[in-house]
């Protein structure tokens, strides 16, 4: 930990131990703090166990440095989410000059922990449960962030910069930047033409926790923006980080989803356009995030993300796939040009990317 973290945690337990008093939860002597995670921000998470009349208490600490991250925009997500019922932890104190937050504690099981073939019905069901709150919440006084058009071409750009050039050493040819710019547009275009509800934007198994009866509890949302209908259901059920799913059961699973969309007056769309839109959702998404795990690993020096991009890829190809039967002859060029091109350089370092691409090849028969 350098000096300035070091400096950081101690004003942190000054100011947690503060607000325990304060909110009479524990006085006495000064507790320590636990670590929990960092996560690919500069947010880090630490919990503080205190003694309580016949039980032991808990609260999460957040240092979030006030120059590196929003503060204002993870209390108004969290207090708009709350207010439609979504389970997120209560702010129970906040400094936002400081960067410190005190919240509620949902647990350590992670989704991801627990999820399997055997209890993935009861979860997924929960997980569009809590999805359809999201879905509901009002920001109507202070409106979300929209996912426009200059930030799904931003994130699809990471894919080409930082994969494909700090990464991967490509040298695209001026053909090879068109036919990138062609599907970046299409999936753009796609993306706008959907429904547009508050979007979590990282809604996938390791920022949903399991609570003790079984029932899901929401981290990690302050990035959310007034964004596409499928991007979290797409997070949730292509999670990159995630054994893949048999995708018959995945395109159930959807179909369910827009079972219940329809339901609530969500969308209108039919059953083959969302699943049109899922992919195209799906597509954008694991460009970014190809982008975003290269940028971690070459900018941040943040290790252990690169290594699910051969997951990202074979997702990308499948999604790809589903869209060129309706879509525009980019995609059927960007198919060949991923597999001759970035799989080959991406093999040499994951040998498995042969494998993951296979199974595509085999699901096409």
């Amino acid at each position: 930990m350098d000096h300035q973290s070091d400096q950081r945690l101690a004003g942190l337990s000054a100011w947690v131990h503060q607000q325990l008093a304060h909110l009479q939860l524990y006085q006495g002597p000064s507790l320590p703090l636990e670590t929990v995670s960092g996560d690919a921000s500069f947010r880090r998470y630490f919990r503080c166990r205190y003694p309580q009349a016949g039980a032991a208490g808990s609260a999460i600490c957040v240092d979030a440095p006030p120059d590196k991250e929003n503060n204002p925009v993870f209390i108004k997500v969290d207090q708009g989410f709350a207010a439609a019922g979504v389970p997120v932890p209560r702010i129970l104190a906040a400094d936002t000059e400081q960067g410190f937050m005190l919240l509620s504690d949902l647990g350590d099981t992670l989704l991801k922990q627990v999820l399997n073939t055997d209890t993935c019905e009861h979860f997924v069901a929960e997980a569009f449960r809590v999805l359809l709150e999201i879905m509901a919440a009002d920001f109507h006084g202070d409106p979300l962030p929209p996912y426009d058009e200059a930030l799904l071409q931003r994130e699809m750009a990471l894919f080409r910069d930082w994969f494909c050039d700090t990464f991967l050493q490509l040298a695209l040819t001026g053909a090879e930047q068109g036919m990138l710019t062609a599907v970046f547009d299409y999936l753009a275009a796609t993306a706008l033409a959907q429904e547009q509800v508050p979007v979590h934007r990282d809604y996938h198994t390791r920022n949903l926790m399991v609570l003790p009866d079984r029932t899901l509890g929401v981290i990690d949302f302050q990035d959310a923006v007034l964004g596409p209908i499928t991007y979290d259901v797409l997070s949730l059920l292509r999670d990159e980080t995630f054994p893949a799913w048999d995708q018959q059961r995945v395109r159930q699973w959807v179909r369910q989803f827009g079972d219940a969309l329809r339901e609530k007056g969500l969308t209108q769309v039919d059953e083959q356009r969302l699943w049109r839109d899922f992919n195209a959702m799906g597509a954008q998404r694991h460009l970014k995030v190809a982008g975003i795990f290269a940028r971690l690993r070459f900018r941040d020096q943040k290790l252990g993300y690169l290594e699910h991009t051969p997951q990202s890829l074979q997702y990308l190809l499948m999604e790809i796939r589903a869209l060129q039967a309706d879509g525009p002859n980019c995609l059927r060029q960007f198919d060949h040009w991923l597999l001759a091109r970035v799989a080959p350089a991406l093999a040499r370092h994951f040998p498995r990317t042969q494998e993951l691409l296979e199974q595509v090849a085999e699901a096409r028969h």
